[in-house]
């Protein structure tokens, strides 16, 4: 596990070096935000439409050497774009191919990481090593973003390009040698037999996600506080340098803030032991109300007391939504319920924040996140009271000798 977490962080360094780096060769080759826009949506579009079969893909296929060559075909676009870049042959034609292939190919490596960490740790440290994760891809941001400007500014592009293709393929020189831990999530027997491969259908992993109340619900809460409740970078953005008149560095205070939030909460959040969608609701309505709070902020100092326990609950929530969803479906179900998950997710990513724009544009960057907020936290509160009305209510008959419960009254009629 201190393997693959080395080499995660290395990757989405390298990850992170060039994503920022991308987005300064669009604008160079075109001098279009617009066009930036365009690169990043075109990388995120095959989630959309193929992650279900990615899912089925690492389902049916065996994880570490799913892991290994997609890392390796990562690795070899990224060096690929390195090389164009160096002969300036590069274009944006070229730049949205490359992007796309990315993107599908991320569709493969993205649930196959996410299982493979987990078969490296018993079923109870599931969360922690989740929380580890999201720690490992925090810092792991946070290192390659700064990283970035240092190697264009003396290596120049391409060689950021280069060092994400290296950092690939220290990943998957590093997966040969994992072992997977005693009772790991790979190991847990499901509720029934494991089909056969060519069983293994897309049709089977959206039949059991539509049929689990509990990944319905998780979808909701997630999608709810992806929508109205996440998008910090757009509200907080217009909050403070609107209404508390704050200036680009106020904002980088509060971006700061949310990132060290961020680091603190998955620190918390490995070391939840039975995480559940009603925890995952519980912090979600906690972060909605902290929110509205924030909303009605009067000055920056008082936001930016805020800003740091909304990114703990955010990240808290983040580490169990995620535990549960890699861990309630039957082992050899996981790859499509997380290939369902990114479809999902990426409707949320694309539409939310057009969505809150036409909220703010109505209401403001104030009345955006208290009404973001105060929808949330009522949803969830919605949700947890239909559950508890819902549940099963104990049966009381009254007979001669006083009342007797359910289970005795049950037993006396058979």
């Amino acid at each position: 596990m201190r393997w693959w977490s080395a080499a995660n962080f290395v990757s989405n360094a390298g990850t992170w070096m060039q994503l920022t780096v991308q987005n300064l060769l669009v604008l160079h080759i075109t001098g279009s935000a617009a066009a930036t826009g365009l690169s990043m949506s075109v990388q995120a579009a095959p989630a959309l439409f193929v992650s279900l079969l990615g899912g089925a893909a690492v389902d049916r296929w065996p994880r570490k050497l799913t892991v290994a060559v997609s890392q390796a075909l990562l690795g070899a676009v990224a060096f690929t774009t390195a090389l164009l870049v160096a002969l300036d042959r590069i274009d944006m034609t070229a730049l949205l191919v490359l992007a796309a292939v990315t993107g599908v190919i991320a569709t493969v490596d993205g649930p196959a990481c996410a299982l493979l960490g987990n078969d490296l740790v018993p079923v109870a440290d599931v969360p922690s090593a989740i929380g580890v994760g999201a720690l490992v891809h925090s810092s792991g941001r946070l290192a390659g973003t700064a990283l970035a400007g240092v190697t264009v500014g003396f290596l120049g592009t391409g060689a950021a390009y280069a060092a994400n293709g290296l950092s690939f393929l220290f990943v998957a020189a590093v997966v040969p040698f994992l072992r997977p831990a005693p009772g790991a999530a790979s190991q847990e027997p499901g509720p029934r037999a494991v089909p056969a491969r060519g069983g293994m259908t897309v049709r089977e992993g959206l039949s059991f996600f539509a049929r689990r109340p509990r990944l319905v619900a998780l979808a909701g809460i997630t999608g709810l506080s992806s929508v109205f409740g996440r998008n910090y970078g757009l509200t907080l953005a217009v909050l403070v340098t609107g209404p508390l008149a704050g200036g680009a560095g106020a904002f980088g205070t509060v971006s700061t803030v949310l990132a060290v939030g961020g680091i603190l909460g998955a620190v918390l959040g490995a070391r939840l032991r039975r995480p559940s969608v009603r925890t995952v609701g519980l912090l979600a309505a906690a972060g909605a109300l902290l929110q509205v709070v924030a909303g009605l902020s009067p000055s920056l100092a008082v936001l930016l007391v805020l800003v740091l326990p909304m990114a703990v609950v955010e990240s808290v929530s983040d580490t169990a939504g995620t535990a549960v969803l890699q861990t309630d479906p039957p082992p050899h179900l996981r790859g499509r319920v997380l290939g369902v998950w990114s479809s999902i997710g990426t409707v949320w990513s694309l539409g939310g924040p057009p969505l809150l724009g036409l909220l703010m544009e109505w209401a403001g960057a104030r009345g955006a996140l208290v009404a973001g907020g105060l929808l949330i936290a009522g949803s969830v509160g919605a949700g947890l009271l239909l559950r508890r009305r819902g549940g099963p209510v104990p049966l009381t008959l009254r007979t001669k000798d006083g009342d007797v419960s359910g289970r005795e009254a049950l037993e006396t009629a058979a």
